[in-house]
C-alpha cells in the first residue's frame, strides 16, 4: 500500500496493489486452517433474514469450500463483529447498497458451487442437486441453463465452427473448482480497484499536493511458510521472500560497505550469505524452475506433473540448492517423481509436486467468462470484461501464473530499491501461539536465517549514523556559536568538523567525501539532546520575527489605507466645496442671500463641518441684512426677536413694525412729569448701580387682595421695579431678574402681563400706554433677552387667556372676560380668582380677543 502525506505528514490518498492471492485456499484447506474470513463472517455474522435470501444458513458443516480444515472458529476471531465492521467499511469507502449485496451474493454462491456434484452419465455428467443450480443462478443473475451448460459442457471453436464438447466428472469437477477461484479471484481484485478509487488522489488533488506530498510504501507479507504439504503457493511466496531478502542484502549489507569505500572509510569486509543464486533458480530465463513449468505447460499433449519432475531434474541436476529423490536416492524423505527440494536461505523445503501445472496454468473456460458477462447484475458484468469477445476470436495465450508473479516481484522489488527501505523483522517465538513460550532453537534459526547475524556484524564493526554534510549542517548548526545562524568560513565539511571539534565528538566520527560518519549512537543521541534545547529558543525567535513581519506587513497596509482615505476625503471635500461654491457664486446679489438656495447633500466626512458652515452663512445673511439698520438701533432689534421667538403664532400683534423706545416715561409726550421720573432713575442707579433703564410704563396692577391701583413699571439690567404713578418715587423693587421664573400674557390686543416670581409674589399689571400702543411684546423681548444674559437659559412665555400665578403665596387664576359693565380694562374679584375685564364698547378689543379666544 502506497499512502500518500502531504506537509503537514496528514494522509491525504493511496493505492494498493495486489500480487498474489492465495485462491487455492478458496476449494481446499489443510488440516487446521481456515478459508477466507468473508466466507465465515457471512455465515456467522448476517440476519436470518439475509441468510435467507442467501438460501443459507449458519452452519459451516454444510458447506464443503469451507469445512475441510476444521477451524470453523477461532478464539481470537469474532466473525459477527468482524462482519458489521465489513459492512461499515463499505459504506465508509463509497459503497453502494447494491454493490454490497452483489459482494455477498457472490460469496454465498461460492458457498453453494462447493456443494455442486456431478455423476457419470454415459460419457457426459449430470448434477445430483439440481436445486442447488437454481440457488446459484439466482445469486449471479444468470439463466439456469446457461449455468448448466458452463459447468457441465464446453464449447470449442474451431474453424469457424463451434463444438460443444461435454466433461467427465474429473473435468466437471476442475471446472467447478476454477470457477469458484476465478470468481472469488475476480471479486477481490475489483474490491481492491473499488478501494483505490475512494482513497486515491482525484486530478484537483493531485495537481494541488504534486511536489508537496511525501509517499510511504507498506508491505506486509508472511514469511517462509513450510507445512507438512508445499503446493504451488508456498513455492511462489518462499520465492517472494528470497526477492526481499535478495533486496535487503543488496540495501543494508552490501550498499553499506560498499559505501564505506566509495567514501574513503577504512573498512574490513564481512562475508555474508548471497541468495541471488536461489532467486537465479526460480526466475532464470529457459532454466528457471518458472520457465520449465511454462514450458510444460505450452507443450502440446499430455504433460503430468511427473513429467514435470523428470524434466527438472534434467535441468537443474547440476544447481547445488535443487534436489530430489532421482538425483539424490540416499534422501528418503523426498517421494519418488513427486517431491523436490530446495535450499532457500531460511532452510529447506519440501515441495509436492502434484496440482503445479493446473495451478500455474490457472485455466478458466471462456465458456465461464460469457457467462458472467452476460449477467443481468451490471456490478457482476463489469468483473468479466474479456466475455464480451466473439466466440470465434482468437486470442494470445495468457501469461501463467507464475509468470505473471515473477513479472510482479521484479516490478516490486525495483519500486522498492528505489524507495529508502525500513524493516521490520518479525520473530515467532513457537510454534503453539502462546505467549508465555519461547522455543530459543526456533528463534536462533530465524535470526540465523534472516540475515540479521550478518547485519548486527555490518553496523556493530560500522557506523550507527551517517549523512550528507549539507543535511547534518543544516539540521544541528544552532547547537554552535560558529555555524549559527550559517558557517560561512568554508563549505559544509568544514562547518562539520567545526562544529564537532567545538562539542567534543571528533574522536567518534570519520569524514568521508560526501558524508560524515559517527560511530555511537550517544553521539548522536548527545546532539539530537542539544538541539531539542536550543529549538524551543528559535521557535520564539521565528515566532517573534514573523509575528514582526505580519505586524509590519499590517501596519504599512493600513498606513496605505489611511493614505487613500485621507487623499479620498480631501477629493470629496473638494468635490463639495467646487459644488457648493457654484451654488453661492452669486449669493451676495441675491435678495434673500441664498436663503432659499439647497445646499448640496455633504459627504461623510463634512457633515458635523457644514452644520457649522451652515451657522456662518446664516451669520453672515443676518449681518447682510442688520448691517443696514443703523447700530443705535440694534439693541431693539434684539430685543424684537427675542419677542418674535416668545410670541410668534402665538399673538396676533406684538408692535413688531414700530419703534422700540424702551424708557417711555422718559418722554414728554408719555409723561408730563418726565423731570420728577429722571430725578428718581437717578437715585435708584446711585443706589443699586444699575447701569439702564430697558422698559418703563404706566401700569394697572392688581394685588393679593384683588385690589387695583395705578402704578408705573421699571425694568433696568438687574431687576423689575415699581413706582407711584403720581408721584413717580420708588415704591420698591419687586424682584430681580435672577427670580423671575416666567412670563405670561393673552393672545388679544389687551395688554395684561404677569412676570412670575420665585419669591411666591408675582407681578400681575395691564399697561396703560398714553397713545394706547401694544407694548407687550417690547416688555416681554426686553425681559426675554435680559433673563438669557444673566442666566444663560431662555425664559419661559405663556400665552393664554386664561392662566394660573402666585399672590400673596396663593394661587390664583386670571381671566380675560369682556363685560357691559366696565368701562375700562379693569381687575376685578371673582371667589379666589382675578378677572380682567375689558369694555364691551371697545370693539377692537372685542374682536382681538373674540379670535385669541377662537
Amino acid at each position: 500500500m502506497d499512502i500518500n502525506f502531504d506537509f503537514k505528514g496528514d494522509p491525504v490518498g493511496g493505492n494498493i496493489s495486489n500480487y498474489l492471492l492465495e485462491k487455492s485456499r478458496v476449494i481446499y484447506q489443510q488440516p487446521g486452517e481456515r478459508n477466507f474470513h468473508s466466507f465465515y463472517q457471512l455465515l456467522f455474522g448476517a440476519s436470518d433474514s439475509d441468510l435467507s435470501k442467501l438460501r443459507l444458513k449458519n452452519k459451516v458443516d454444510n458447506y464443503f469450500y469451507v469445512n475441510q480444515g476444521n477451524a470453523a472458529s477461532v478464539r481470537s476471531i469474532s466473525d459477527r463483529s468482524d462482519y458489521k465492521a465489513t459492512q461499515s467499511a463499505f459504506r465508509t469507502l463509497a459503497f453502494s447498497d447494491h454493490e454490497i449485496d452483489t459482494i455477498w451474493r457472490i460469496v454465498a454462491a461460492i458457498l453453494h458451487l462447493g456443494n455442486v456434484k456431478f455423476r457419470p452419465d454415459n460419457e457426459s455428467v449430470k448434477l445430483d442437486d439440481p436445486g442447488v443450480l437454481d440457488t446459484i443462478s439466482g445469486l449471479l443473475s444468470v439463466t439456469n441453463q446457461e449455468l448448466r451448460r458452463a459447468l457441465c459442457e464446453r464449447v470449442i471453436a474451431a474453424k469457424g465452427e463451434v463444438m460443444a464438447k461435454t466433461h467427465n466428472e474429473a473435468q466437471a469437477n476442475y471446472g467447478r473448482d476454477a470457477f469458484a477461484k476465478a470468481v472469488y479471484d475476480r471479486l477481490f481484485s475489483w474490491i481492491v480497484q473499488k478501494v483505490n478509487r475512494a482513497i486515491n488522489l482525484k486530478d484537483e488533488e493531485s495537481s494541488r499536493y504534486r511536489q508537496k506530498t511525501t509517499v510511504i510504501g507498506v508491505l506486509d507479507i508472511y514469511g517462509f511458510e513450510i507445512f507438512d504439504v508445499n503446493s504451488f503457493e508456498q513455492f511462489c511466496i518462499n520465492y517472494c521472500n528470497e526477492k526481499l531478502q535478495q533486496l535487503f542484502i543488496e540495501l543494508v549489507l552490501k550498499q553499506e560497505q560498499e559505501e564505506y569505500q566509495r567514501e574513503g572509510i577504512q573498512w574490513q569486509n564481512i562475508d555474508y550469505f548471497n541468495n541471488q543464486i536461489i532467486c537465479d533458480l526460480v526466475e532464470q530465463s529457459h532454466k528457471g524452475i518458472i520457465a520449465i513449468l511454462d514450458e510444460a505447460c505450452l507443450n502440446v499433449g499430455k504433460v503430468t506433473d511427473e513429467m514435470l519432475v523428470e524434466a527438472m531434474d534434467q535441468k537443474l541436476a547440476s544447481h547445488n540448492h535443487y534436489s530430489s529423490r532421482q538425483l539424490k536416492p540416499m534422501e528418503k524423505d523426498l517421494k519418488h517423481k513427486e517431491d523436490f527440494r530446495i535450499s532457500h536461505y531460511a532452510g529447506k523445503v519440501t515441495y509436492n509436486i502434484n496440482g503445479f501445472l493446473d495451478k500455474n496454468r490457472d485455466a478458466l473456460f471462456q465458456d465461464f467468462k460469457r457467462l458472467l458477462y452476460s449477467s443481468n447484475n451490471p456490478t457482476v458484468k463489469e468483473m468479466w470484461p474479456e466475455g464480451a469477445m466473439d466466440i470465434f476470436q482468437t486470442t494470445k495465450r495468457p501469461l501463467t501464473a507464475g509468470t505473471l508473479f515473477k513479472n510482479s516481484m521484479i516490478a516490486l522489488v525495483k519500486n522498492l530499491a528505489s524507495k529508502e527501505p525500513y524493516y521490520v523483522r518479525c520473530i515467532k517465538p513457537n510454534e503453539n501461539k502462546s505467549p508465555v513460550q519461547f522455543d530459543k532453537e526456533q528463534v536462533l534459526h530465524q535470526v540465523n536465517y534472516l540475515g540479521l547475524i550478518e547485519n548486527v556484524r555490518v553496523r556493530r564493526a560500522g557506523f550507527a549514523y551517517r549523512q550528507r554534510y549539507d543535511l547534518f549542517l543544516r539540521r544541528y548548526k544552532m547547537i554552535s556559536q560558529y555555524t549559527w545562524p550559517n558557517f560561512r568560513s568554508g563549505n559544509d565539511k568544514d562547518g562539520v568538523k567545526v562544529l564537532m571539534d567545538e562539542q567534543g565528538y571528533s574522536d567518534d566520527v570519520k569524514y568521508g567525501k560526501t558524508k560524515i560518519f559517527i560511530r555511537s549512537p550517544r553521539t548522536l543521541f548527545s546532539l539530537e539532546q542539544k538541539r531539542s534545547r536550543m529549538i524551543p529558543g528559535i521557535v520564539i525567535l521565528l515566532q517573534k520575527q514573523w509575528r514582526g513581519a505580519i505586524c509590519r506587513r499590517r501596519y504599512k497596509k493600513m498606513k496605505a489605507a489611511l493614505t487613500i482615505m485621507r487623499v479620498y476625503r480631501l477629493y470629496k471635500m473638494r468635490s463639495y466645496f467646487q459644488a457648493l461654491q457654484a451654488i453661492f457664486l452669486n449669493v451676495t446679489s441675491r435678495r434673500d442671500f441664498g436663503k432659499s438656495l439647497r445646499w448640496p447633500n455633504p459627504p461623510l466626512v463634512l457633515r458635523k463641518g457644514v452644520k457649522n458652515l451652515k451657522a456662518i452663512h446664516e451669520r453672515w445673511r443676518a449681518w447682510m441684512i442688520i448691517k443696514r439698520i443703523p447700530q443705535e438701533d440694534w439693541p431693539q432689534v434684539r430685543y424684537k426677536v427675542k419677542a418674535c421667538d416668545a410670541l410668534s403664532n402665538k399673538r396676533s400683534y406684538y408692535g413688531l413694525s414700530r419703534r422700540w423706545e424702551g424708557n417711555y416715561l422718559a418722554l414728554n409726550n408719555e409723561n408730563s412729569d418726565s423731570v420728577q421720573y429722571n430725578h428718581t432713575i437717578n437715585n435708584i442707579k446711585n443706589k443699586d448701580k444699575f447701569k439702564k433703564v430697558l422698559f418703563s410704563s404706566f401700569i394697572k396692577k392688581t394685588n393679593r387682595f384683588n385690589k387695583s391701583a395705578d402704578r408705573a413699571l421699571l425694568v433696568t439690567d438687574t431687576g423689575v421695579y415699581k413706582l407711584d404713578a403720581k408721584k413717580l418715587n420708588l415704591m420698591k423693587r419687586v424682584l430681580s431678574i435672577q427670580e423671575i421664573t416666567g412670563v405670561s400674557c393673552s393672545p388679544g390686543t389687551d395688554q395684561l402681563i404677569a412676570i412670575h416670581s420665585s419669591l411666591g409674589n408675582d407681578l400681575v399689571v395691564a399697561l396703560e400706554p398714553r397713545d394706547n400702543q401694544d407694548r407687550v411684546g417690547e416688555l416681554v423681548g426686553v425681559i426675554c433677552h435680559r433673563y438669557f444674559e444673566v442666566c444663560g437659559r431662555e425664559l419661559s412665555v405663556n400665552v393664554n387667556m386664561h392662566f394660573q400665578c402666585k399672590l400673596g403665596n396663593k394661587s390664583r387664576s386670571v381671566k380675560i372676560e369682556l363685560s357691559n359693565e366696565a368701562q375700562s380694562a379693569m381687575f376685578k374679584k371673582d371667589g379666589q380668582n382675578v378677572l380682567y375685564l375689558l369694555p364691551l364698547q371697545n370693539s377692537n378689543n372685542l374682536i382681538n380677543t373674540k379670535q385669541a379666544m377662537q
